[in-house]
């Protein structure tokens, strides 16, 4: 039988195939949820060892699950798809982006040092919790790569980045962060590529972070993160996952594996629907700006492209309007879209990074107040483009 992790399948046949090694020997199809909050102990000495073993980041091995904060076998058949979709060792799934984010951090103060380098823009709610300092972390914040060798100091324990980054699409060359981190480890978020277009650890990057909330699960209807790594860093993330009680929930991790199955299949075609919404913004004398990777403008050290970091541009896209009043009023007035945070859905979303997602984040490092983030999704492109049209003249 062939595994998950066999080399030889390509990426749509792991998506569909990877963390269900073990389904046949359990006579089923469809992988099973295991809600045990519990778990028999065989005996006091066997219990006594699973459980150490457990909260100190091993493998589950042959004893005991002993406790779902501990370990959950629905959670771990995700962590192994997901770990095979972006060529890492290891996954570890969390309960949010989030608290894969905190966990990160933790880790990282424990095993080099409590400075961070963060390049921004980032998602507002990483910004927010790097620039508060509430974990105990030091962060230096810089807008380039150019930047982070001066940066980095003897007790940087970790270079934080985002790309495409959130909310303004802006591109990192991950080879050339890796190289200014100077040996210093890498955490980049990873949730607008997906690894259908983009596997940061192919480049040197020592961590990859996802929200699974958004594309890994694409129904909007789960909370997630997921953190794809080698072997010694699942070993630092999982006690820190088993203290602050983070594990993701059996039922949340069956649903973000479930949504590994369509994620390339989706993401390739909402990344179509993009293409089209962004030629007809090109042409809206409304529209400032249009930030979209597949852009040259916005691809000016050419990342984007088959073989290259990244395989395509996404979907996401953001659009300056001039405003905040006009940006508002286009918000307010789409009819297909939905006015929401989140993104990655099987529906179109729309937001102002600026009042929402971005809110807390530092004025200098605040989106303008009149650019818009659309999430596109799997409706018809012509109908997008066409509610686009209307919430635009209605806004003018």
């Amino acid at each position: 039988m062939t595994t998950s992790n066999d080399a030889r399948l390509r990426l749509d046949s792991l998506a569909v195939h990877a963390g269900r090694e073990d389904l046949q020997s359990l006579g089923v199809h469809a992988s099973p949820i295991d809600l045990s909050s519990t778990n028999p102990l065989p005996d006091v000495e066997s219990g006594g060892d699973a459980y150490e073993r457990l909260a100190t980041g091993g493998d589950l091995g042959d004893g005991s699950a002993v406790y779902q904060r501990l370990w959950n076998p629905t959670v771990a058949r995700f962590e192994r798809a997901l770990a095979a979709l972006e060529g890492a060792e290891a996954a570890v799934a969390f309960a949010s982006g989030m608290a894969a984010v905190t966990a990160v951090l933790t880790a990282a103060k424990q095993r080099r040092g409590a400075h961070v380098v963060a390049v921004r823009p980032l998602y507002g709610g990483t910004d927010h919790l790097l620039a508060t300092g509430l974990l105990g972390t030091e962060t230096t914040f810089v807008d380039d790569v150019e930047h982070v060798a001066r940066a980095v100091r003897a007790d940087t324990g970790l270079v934080v980045a985002e790309t495409p980054g959130n909310p303004t699409l802006e591109l990192i060359d991950l080879q050339a962060l890796v190289a200014a981190a100077q040996g210093a480890p890498v955490l980049v978020d990873n949730t607008f590529a997906t690894p259908v277009l983009q596997r940061p650890l192919d480049h040197g990057v020592a961590l990859s972070l996802h929200s699974a909330t958004k594309y890994i699960g694409g129904h909007g209807d789960v909370l997630g993160g997921v953190v794809a790594c080698d072997a010694a860093w699942a070993r630092a993330l999982r006690p820190v996952r088993a203290i602050t009680g983070a594990i993701a929930h059996p039922f949340s991790a069956y649903l973000m594996h479930r949504g590994l199955q369509t994620l390339p299949l989706r993401v390739r075609a909402q990344q179509e629907g993009a293409r089209r919404v962004v030629a007809a913004l090109q042409g809206m004398s409304a529209v400032r700006e249009v930030r979209y990777p597949g852009l040259a403008a916005c691809d000016p050290s050419g990342l984007v492209g088959e073989g290259k970091q990244m395989a395509g541009p996404g979907s996401m896209i953001a659009i300056d309007l001039g405003s905040s009043s006009r940006a508002a009023a286009v918000a307010e007035s789409v009819r297909l879209f939905t006015h929401a945070v989140s993104l990655g859905s099987v529906d179109s979303l729309i937001q102002h990074p600026a009042s929402l997602t971005h809110r807390p984040v530092a004025a200098e490092a605040r989106p303008h107040a009149g650019v818009l983030r659309l999430s596109i999704g799997l409706e018809d492109p012509g109908d997008l483009i066409a509610d686009l049209e209307q919430a635009i003249a209605a806004a003018s």
